[in-house]
């Protein structure tokens, strides 16, 4: 197995930012994605849910996520800013490198391309003196953007070194994008990959989507589109991608039931993507330190 390159997200897990860090840890895996509940809703506070990710000896993902920061105006630009500030703060206190924004589903934010170029570049300048890099991904229900070929679009257009994309197997399949549009992302700009699966063929509206995204999505192996995630993962290695994976997995079944079964399920993901795609062109275990 090599775990070495995949990690989980804590929403997959119920219960304290210790519980979840420590099932991780045990499971075998050297990274989470974290979410800002994570550390806003510690019982000890903020600096107690940066010092238990510290001392975990978890490498952090990537910290989200940013919602409905492009194609605002006026106060309510000037309000996402402020909220883009506080969670780069928060982004950098826990030691991650990348921030998740998704695309906007505000129905107050324009679809004007010029706008949504420029306030990703404003987001990417914003991220600069912290030394994070902003992925985003397209939400299969955004209101302007909801595809992958249409956030790489912006972004290759906005064209900032620290401005990439985040490529969400979940969003990808439900909007039905042909795995053939990820030739076209340059692999150097693929700043996160997010896995899941889920459980029924089609998401016919965005509210199905929006209610399977936020409540059904499995593991990779789990559900019924098994295929097309393990070529996904095969695509983007052979262009060249080495980053990172992580398993983000809503699923209400999934937070009721033990810590270390769904960590579990996590790392038999893992065993069954990596049957799937050969070995050799998987990224290589890292040595362990002396």
């Amino acid at each position: 197995m090599n775990l070495d390159h995949f990690g989980m997200d804590t929403i997959t897990l119920a219960g304290p930012l210790e519980g979840k860090l420590q099932a991780v840890r045990d499971a075998g895996f050297g990274q989470i994605m974290l979410s800002a509940r994570d550390v806003v809703g510690h019982a000890g506070g903020d600096a107690a849910a940066i010092s238990a990710v510290r001392s975990s000896g978890l490498r952090v993902t990537g910290f989200q996520v940013l919602r409905d920061f492009e194609g605002l105006a006026g106060h309510l630009h000037a309000y996402k800013v402020d909220v883009a500030k506080a969670m780069l703060e928060m982004c950098r206190a826990l030691g991650s490198r990348v921030l998740l924004a998704c695309s906007s589903t505000s129905t107050h934010a324009t679809g004007d391309r010029d706008a949504l170029v420029r306030d990703l570049r404003k987001l990417a300048t914003l991220a600069v003196p912290y030394g994070i890099r902003i992925a985003y991904e397209a939400l299969s229900w955004g209101k302007h953007v909801s595809e992958l070929t249409q956030a790489w679009a912006l972004v290759a257009e906005a064209d900032r070194p620290n401005l990439g994309v985040g490529v969400d197997s979940f969003h990808v399949l439900a909007a039905g994008t042909a795995l053939d549009a990820l030739d076209d992302l340059e692999p150097g700009k693929i700043f996160l990959v997010q896995l899941a699966d889920f459980m029924w063929q089609e998401v016919r509206s965005f509210e199905e989507r929006i209610n399977t995204a936020r409540h059904f999505r499995v593991f990779p192996g789990e559900g019924v589109h098994g295929v097309q995630v393990a070529e996904l993962v095969r695509r983007l290695d052979r262009m060249g991608y080495r980053g990172d994976y992580s398993f983000e997995v809503f699923n209400d079944d999934y937070v009721q039931l033990p810590l270390a079964v769904v960590a579990e399920r996590a790392r038999q993901s893992v065993r069954w993507l990596t049957g799937l795609v050969p070995r050799r062109s998987l990224p290589r275990r890292r040595p362990t330190a002396a």
